[in-house]
């Protein structure tokens, strides 16, 4: 029966010591958090910024589209922007130029379809021969 007791005390004594050791490392984790949190806060609070200012994939502003229309009908014919075009667009339109170019180069692949003379030009332009002009 002594040994039983004995046997009980260790086995409690055990247990005291992993909770202990438990809360210890809970303690210890806490404080290096604490301590990571006051270090790198500012440079968290800005990446979660920089995460949440991403945009999402969708559709542009509906005013936005709205100005792309009006250029792509005036310009129907021909809808490929200037570089002035498209800063001017990306301007009134608030988007960058990555946001216009994509944009043009869907609605042409979506929606132009050039004439059969533009086409014969084109493709007459691009059969031509190569002529150096600096001999």
């Amino acid at each position: 029966m002594y040994y039983d007791e004995a046997a009980g005390s260790s086995e409690e004594e055990v247990s005291d010591v992993e909770t202990e050791y438990m809360q210890e490392s809970k303690n210890e984790s806490r404080d290096l958090k604490d301590r990571l949190l006051r270090k790198y806060s500012g440079y968290l609070s800005s990446l979660k910024k920089e995460f949440s200012k991403k945009k999402k994939k969708g559709k542009l502003p509906k005013e936005a589209r709205q100005i792309l229309l009006e250029w792509w009908t005036s310009h129907y014919k021909w809808p490929y922007p200037t570089e002035a075009d498209k800063i001017a667009l990306a301007e009134s339109t608030g988007l960058d130029q990555k946001q216009i170019n994509n944009w043009f180069i869907n609605q042409r692949k979506r929606h132009w379809k050039p004439s059969e003379s533009m086409q014969f030009t084109v493709m007459s332009s691009l059969s031509a021969p190569f002529y150096d002009d600096r001999r």
